[in-house]
């Protein structure tokens, strides 16, 4: 129990940090400031929980096959890339990921959590946390991980949608790409210290 509890705790703060300034975020800054914040909660959740889902099992099998130490390594290094990438983020918002949800609105409720979870898990295929979510997963009890990352990511989308409903236009995505960078190679570290 203390391991999926650990496990729940490290990847939710691991992938709540690595979703700050991310696509899914932006998305979910623009599904904030378009439909209720119950609905776009309930959306993003589904979408990562999906995306997690597969990245657990993925990082769940390698982990059983791979021996402690080199996956320890790699999952360092993964890290510290992150932590250079997200210095090389653009501070330009994509807008293009913004006004990908214009047609959802009027819509159902129902389609609307269908389109944001849809939209959420697509782009999260391949995408750093997802990567992220696997390599933690070969490491600890994948349910927590799942659990977790799914919390964290979804806990970040939030911080957009609710930036979206107030506030999305003054937040310097510079500063967010600064403190992801800073926090990455902190965890980057961590783990090649061993002390993850």
């Amino acid at each position: 129990m203390v391991d999926i509890i650990a496990a729940i705790l490290t990847s939710f703060g691991v992938v709540f940090v690595a979703e700050l300034g991310d696509k899914t975020q932006l998305l979910a800054l623009g599904f904030g400031a378009q439909h209720s914040l119950r609905l776009v909660a309930i959306g993003l959740t589904l979408g990562y929980a999906i995306a997690n889902l597969l990245a657990v099992i993925v990082g769940g099998l390698l982990g059983a096959a791979l021996p402690d130490r080199p996956i320890q390594i790699v999952s360092g290094l993964v890290f510290l890339g992150f932590a250079v990438l997200a210095l090389r983020r653009d501070d330009d918002v994509d807008e293009a990921d913004v006004e990908s949800i214009d047609g959802l609105g009027g819509a159902s409720a129902p389609k609307v959590v269908g389109s944001i979870a849809l939209a959420i898990a697509i782009a999260e295929m391949g995408d750093k946390t997802q990567i992220t979510t696997a390599t933690l997963a070969s490491q600890a009890a994948p349910l927590g991980v799942w659990l977790g990352a799914t919390l964290g990511a979804a806990s970040s989308g939030m911080v957009g949608a609710v930036a979206g409903r107030s506030i999305g236009h003054r937040i310097s995505t510079r500063a967010v790409n600064v403190a992801s960078a800073v926090l990455f190679a902190g965890f980057g570290i961590a783990i090649l210290a061993g002390w993850f």
